[in-house]
């Protein structure tokens, strides 16, 4: 092989002859060179750029987890909230119900309408709070809201325990008509003359007046007595019955289930009677109480 050298300088060309070995030494000094040059820069040049990519992808990662935790946060966050609102619309209609059991006028407390609220601005120098506060204070909300909801329907079911109560209590007059001819207490008997306890209050009334219950409850008694003459007795529970005797006519039997102010017979003047009236008892524990203090005291 054969190189030709030109030159302005000399004015003349030059040239070098190559054999087969020289032209293979030349050829494996630039492949020794190549592979030198490609070695610095693998362990030079590309440390820094390899370390700032891998710092990137780190970097990309951890943003990637971070959006990841925010989203997960916030649809927790989100079914909490649902929750709540199912837990305040609960609450809402229990106040309703509340009010209703106690008397109490409910758009005075506007159960379906937002509280009302003001006042001057204060800013405060305190930073955003973070989804983990967030997330706390929730909990702690729907537990608080959990416990209030437990305590109102405790409350309702005392209410409605105390109404049923007050239903099964004879609170309303045995007929609507007629004034007392004979109280509670000791009187002369109009039969023998002698001093004798009355235990209920005669109603003077006409004959086939209604004779209404005086408060729910089982009728316990519908029969001819010797000395009250046709009469009902009412079971109303915790231990009271209340009696309607003398009756002209019965229109209820054993068992059946009566209301407050339900017909139950019509007046008359069987038995141990002088006219036409109603005998009205409450007895309590088989005890005679005075059924005008006692209807004055259920219905104060």
């Amino acid at each position: 092989m054969n190189i030709i050298l030109v030159s302005d300088q000399l004015g003349k060309t030059r040239t070098i002859s190559l054999g087969m070995t020289q032209i293979v030494i030349c050829l494996c000094l630039l492949i020794g060179l190549g592979v030198g040059f490609t070695v610095i820069l693998q362990n030079l040049l590309p440390s820094g750029m390899s370390s700032n990519i891998g710092l990137l992808g780190r970097q990309s990662e951890a943003h990637a987890q971070q959006q990841m935790y925010v989203r997960s946060s916030l649809d927790e966050m989100a079914i909490k909230l649902g929750q709540m609102q199912a837990q305040v619309q609960r609450l809402d209609a229990l106040g309703g119900r509340l009010a209703k059991l106690t008397g109490m006028k409910p758009q005075e407390f506007m159960f379906d309408q937002p509280p009302a609220q003001g006042g001057p601005l204060v800013t405060s120098s305190q930073q955003e709070m973070s989804p983990e506060f967030l997330a706390e204070q929730l909990q702690h909300l729907s537990k608080v809201i959990a416990d209030r909801n437990d305590k109102l329907i405790a409350l309702e079911t005392m209410l409605m325990q105390n109404q049923l109560n007050r239903d099964l209590l004879p609170s309303v007059a045995p007929v609507h008509s007629g004034f007392y001819s004979s109280n509670f207490g000791w009187r002369i008997d109009p039969f023998t003359g002698q001093n004798a306890m009355h235990e209920g209050v005669d109603y003077m009334v006409p004959e086939g007046t209604s004779i209404t219950a005086s408060a729910g409850g089982v009728v316990a008694y519908a029969d001819k007595h010797p000395q009250y003459g046709n009469m009902v007795e009412i079971d109303h529970g915790n231990d009271i019955i209340t009696r309607y005797a003398h009756a002209s006519r019965l229109l209820v039997k054993v068992g059946q289930v009566v209301r407050s102010g339900e017909q139950i017979a019509e007046v008359g003047s069987t038995g141990r009677s002088t006219g036409s009236h109603l005998h009205f008892e409450v007895r309590y524990k088989g005890i005679a109480q005075n059924p005008v203090r006692f209807l004055q005291k259920t219905t104060s």
